[in-house]
């Protein structure tokens, strides 16, 4: 008998899991597979575990779900295959539809219920954790805790979620008005996505989006409405709260009388352009959520399709470009970036060797699979190193927190930016007399 409820809007589809012909392209685009070498860590592994699942032919044992919690659902895959197989829809109902059935100890459920219920739905609670966070860094109570080793000691995995942590900024983007009119003639009228990450960790970014924006004639609009996108519950299997989220954002979005939804973070846009599928069931939701993902774009995305207004100052700058999963896999968003770097003068773009691989980041990945996390961080590392570059360029927060702390790990004396970081700073040097980089 099959695990899954066939009735359920969260069931793997038949459909989608029979498109798998098992041909094996996919393979090279795996992380988790070029780390191991088990075909169970591969996409067509995973689908044949879940199509087992789905026929009864197997239970959804610990070792089941340890293959399917390895994967990053970087999607690397999809770009691969031939015959259109959408293994993140795959992976991402097959964990919706396991959650009811896991066994999972006490703490493991505390955790859940924790980070997707209680904490990310709710800005006001995560700035308060963020601020808790920076008080415990400038205390000096951090450098205590990583000498004595005793959270190694404690939990090895919180110890490296602890490491990772950059240091949290000063000031949090907490925007005092809700529209940022653009500079010269008006070009459009978008939204920008504020997010649940961004806003505490890479204020700056946001306002170097805004900037950018006003720059090139864009009216924005923040709608303190919003909330976190629901990216990582849906990553993660927990829907309902995404659902939820999804509402009152397509509510915000729609309100704003815009053009368009801008979203920086590339794992953030992925999952707003498939609000249409995770309402699809919502009669009163399905058509509105399908027009708001039709409506968002990356910022890179959005800049090269509009095209950037001249003014931009030179920056001599070697910089390495590391795809971000969701924007290059997920949205399928490659060539815009690297057109908005070839536009900044004086920048060199050396590509690594596997620019599209997965870094180990994945959301929530690297605290829940900090060992194979480790190991994917460390080789692309070593790739970024052999670029000479210095400066790692990328479109997504928590690859920017991964390859922060892989320079850190690695020694490697190397800035990581946002590619609008960028742009901003090229913009801004040609308004200064005689700027310089």
């Amino acid at each position: 008998m099959s695990v899954f409820d066939p009735a359920s809007a969260d069931a793997p589809s038949a459909a989608d899991l029979y498109r798998c012909v098992h041909c094996g392209l996919c393979l090279q685009s795996c992380p988790t597979y070029l780390a191991t070498g088990l075909e169970t860590e591969s996409p067509r592994g995973r689908i044949h575990l879940v199509t087992a699942l789905l026929e009864g032919r197997i239970e959804p044992t610990d070792n089941v779900f340890r293959h399917l919690d390895l994967c990053l659902a970087c999607r690397g895959c999809e770009t691969a295959c031939p015959s259109g197989v959408p293994y993140g829809r795959i992976i991402e109902t097959a964990r919706a539809s396991l959650r009811p059935v896991r066994r999972q100890g006490i703490g493991s459920r505390l955790l859940d219920w924790l980070i997707f219920t209680e904490l990310l739905p709710h800005p006001g609670r995560l700035r308060a954790l963020a601020a808790g966070l920076r008080a415990y860094q400038r205390s000096g109570l951090r450098a205590l805790v990583q000498t004595s080793g005793l959270l190694d000691r404690l939990s090895p995995r919180l110890a490296q979620a602890e490491r990772a942590l950059p240091d949290i900024p000063p000031r949090f983007f907490e925007p005092r008005r809700a529209v940022f009119p653009a500079l010269g003639e008006r070009r459009g009228r978008v939204a920008l996505l504020r997010g649940c990450v961004m806003p505490l960790l890479y204020g700056d970014t946001h306002a170097a989006t805004l900037r950018v924006l006003a720059r090139n004639g864009i009216e924005t609009v923040v709608p303190p409405e919003q909330r976190c996108c629901g990216a990582l519950n849906v990553h993660a299997g927990e829907r309902a709260v995404a659902r939820a989220l999804a509402r009152r954002n397509v509510d915000a979005f729609l309100a704003a009388g815009v053009e368009a939804v801008v979203v920086n973070a590339a794992g953030c846009g992925s999952t707003v352009k498939e609000y249409g599928e995770l309402l699809r069931d919502d009669p009163a939701y399905a058509e509105r959520a399908a027009r708001v993902a039709a409506m968002t774009r990356d910022i890179t995305e959005y800049l090269a399709e509009i095209g950037l207004r001249p003014g931009l100052g030179p920056l001599r700058r070697r910089v390495t470009l590391q795809e971000s999963c969701h924007l290059v896999h997920a949205q399928r968003v490659k060539a815009a970036p690297r057109a908005l770097l070839a536009a900044i003068p004086g920048l060199e773009l050396v590509d690594m060797a596997h620019p599209d691989l997965c870094c180990g980041s994945a959301g929530l990945y690297s605290v829940f699979q900090p060992e194979m996390s480790l190991r994917l961080l460390d080789d692309k590392m070593a790739d970024i190193a052999a670029t000479g570059a210095d400066t790692i360029v990328t479109a997504n927060p928590g690859c920017m927190l991964q390859l922060a702390f892989g320079a850190r790990r690695a020694g490697l004396r190397t800035r990581v930016a946002h590619v609008v970081d960028l742009l901003d700073e090229a913009y801004r040097l040609a308004e200064r007399p005689n700027g310089r980089t």
